[in-house]
């Protein structure tokens, strides 16, 4: 099963680099995907993503949600082609010939650009954070955090999110099966997709309510309010950081000349 958010270990170069680095990261192709509106360089944004993953050996745990940036993306395309009829007109969702609805829905050019505009950053943030989560320990994310000043309360609320949601997943996984074990049968299709859910959602949120009870008497149990914190390994800048570092300055820097030439 994909696991979403989930660390996944292994000794890449991706993996080594420190959190700070990988923030720098996230910010600088977060900017960029969202200022420009260049269909060309958001592709070739994208197939950069996909090219470090794979040089991080992590393409294949990156396209594991690939089904949902599937259908994320065609969603944005159909709402961007319900709410914004500007352009000329590609053709109709709806054909002529159907009597009455028939070419009442067009497809419009500037409805499709924005559309695949808003697809294409879709896809480079999930990337991007996919990336800097399946390969950042959570321990060193939040020494990285703390060390920058955030109130440690709202960093371990954060870290506790961040976690729950594989947890969550595989928790639902297993109920769904267990269900399917006993004979329970929801049916097929959209309508059996519905029935499902109920038989999983109450004992999943019964056993969220129950583990988030254990979890906070272990919280107490390791002095957490004592104030007291140590740290088993301190991360630094390494060699690698630089020289992603460099390179960051200089992607940003040619992004906004070419960003003033208004070439992207």
């Amino acid at each position: 099963m994909a696991e979403i958010l989930q660390y996944i270990h292994k000794d890449t170069f991706l993996h080594r680099l420190h959190p700070y680095t990988k923030i720098a990261f996230i910010i600088i192709v977060s900017l960029m995907c969202l200022v420009s509106t260049s269909l060309v360089f958001l592709t070739l944004m994208v197939v950069a993503m996909l090219a470090f993953a794979a040089y991080s050996r992590l393409l294949a745990e990156s396209l594991q949600q690939l089904k949902m940036i599937i259908l994320m993306s065609f969603i944005f395309i159909l709402i961007t082609l319900l709410t914004i009829p500007d352009g000329d007109i590609l053709g109709y969702l709806i054909p002529p010939g159907i009597p009455v609805l028939g070419g009442s829905i067009p497809i419009t050019l500037g409805g499709l650009t924005v559309g695949c505009i808003l697809t294409l950053r879709f896809i480079i943030l999930i990337f991007a954070f996919q990336l800097f989560l399946i390969s950042t320990q959570p321990r060193d994310l939040v020494h990285a955090m703390e060390k920058v000043g955030l109130p440690i309360d709202y960093i371990l609320m954060f870290i506790i999110a961040l976690r729950f949601i594989p947890t969550l997943q595989i928790e639902g996984q297993r109920i769904h099966e267990a269900q399917l074990a006993r004979g329970y049968n929801p049916g097929t299709g959209f309508i059996g997709k519905i029935r499902s859910v109920a038989p999983i959602v109450i004992p999943l949120v019964s056993n969220a309510l129950l583990r988030s009870n254990v979890l906070g008497l272990t919280i107490d149990m390791r002095g957490y309010r004592t104030g007291r914190k140590t740290h088993v390994r301190e991360r630094v800048l390494a060699r690698g950081d630089y020289a992603v570092m460099g390179v960051l300055a200089v992607a940003i820097c040619s992004f906004i000349a070419l960003f003033m030439a208004k070439m992207i």
